[in-house]
């Protein structure tokens, strides 16, 4: 087995890619936001996460056409992304990384068989569980540095802070860069540049897939416009990262069905998941969690069970 391909599939596989050279271009951009931004423990906590969660797999005795596929490692390298973000870069936040990312490994596996007689799959939410676990303990645990966390607040408060800011539309050439952001929060990173290297990754691996997150990112901005989400989380990709994961999912990962139908369920499910998203937003302003990946789980399985006859999936 090659090991180094194996790795860089379980990056890849974040976005559905089995693709190794694909997953080197989602890595290249970590690193490049994560150091741009000032930040490399999210670039190297991406490596840990990713590794980590490959050895529990091995260590569990799971089976191994998974890991020849990534699967072991996708959520590991979230949660490297995420915890790093949230957390400070110390020997105990680094302590609950490894910890966390083994978790969601055996994680996955639980989630995977309670789906599987409706047909569907965990996706990110093993990350998504695990990491806010994590996150809400270290509330209470003063070893773990809490750097970047809101603070917590009542729904109503989530209310008035999620209101229009009046702002004017954005030009076409910003627009695109927050089209491109949108694609790089997807691990939790805030640059254009990423973006690009993320979207050159997914058209080496499927041109559709590329397509389908520059859909997804471009129309979760627009919607969230549309309705007054608050111009600055827009500006930063906080209402593309999770319909980029939808689009993808529905159009070219996932629902297979003849072409218009694809593509009229990706966008209406595009749809769905910036309400998911601004919904979240508010549901957990009370305990001061981001929504990481959750509005696309969510989102998706509500799209995904109406249509999945059998579990013939594999992410």
């Amino acid at each position: 087995m090659n090991y180094i391909k194996l790795w860089f599939r379980s990056i890849a596989q974040v976005m559905f890619q089995g693709n190794a050279w694909c997953g080197l271009f989602f890595l290249a951009g970590i690193f490049w936001g994560a150091y741009n931004s000032g930040t490399p423990a999210v670039a190297w906590g991406a490596v840990v996460g990713t590794t980590v969660s490959i050895i529990t797999g091995y260590l569990l005795g799971y089976p191994r056409d998974e890991a020849t596929q990534g699967l072991w490692g996708f959520n590991g390298v979230l949660v490297g992304c995420g915890l790093m973000t949230f957390l400070g870069s110390t020997p105990l936040g680094w302590l609950a990384v490894i910890i966390c990312s083994a978790m969601t490994t055996w994680v996955r596996t639980g989630l995977n068989r309670l789906g599987a007689p409706l047909g569907v799959t965990s996706f990110t939410f093993p990350f998504v569980m695990s990491t806010w676990i994590f996150l809400a303990a270290a509330r209470a645990l003063g070893g773990l540095d809490v750097m970047a966390l809101s603070h917590p607040m009542l729904p109503a408060s989530g209310v008035h802070l999620l209101s229009a800011h009046g702002d004017a539309l954005p030009s076409l050439l910003e627009f695109c860069e927050w089209t491109l952001r949108g694609v790089s929060q997807v691990f939790l990173i805030d640059s254009w540049i990423t973006g690009v290297l993320f979207l050159i990754g997914l058209l080496i691996a499927c041109p559709a897939a590329a397509l389908w997150a520059v859909i997804g990112s471009a129309g979760g901005a627009a919607l969230a416009l549309l309705f007054g989400a608050p111009t600055e989380a827009i500006a930063h990709g906080m209402y593309g990262f999770s319909p980029v994961l939808t689009a993808i999912a529905l159009g070219a990962a996932f629902y297979r069905r003849t072409l218009w139908r694809t593509i009229i369920w990706a966008l209406v499910g595009v749809v769905g998941t910036v309400f998911v998203q601004a919904s979240m937003n508010v549901l957990l302003s009370p305990v001061g969690l981001p929504s990481l990946t959750a509005p696309f789980c969510i989102a998706t399985w509500l799209f995904m069970l109406p249509t999945i006859k059998s579990n013939q999936q594999t992410n």
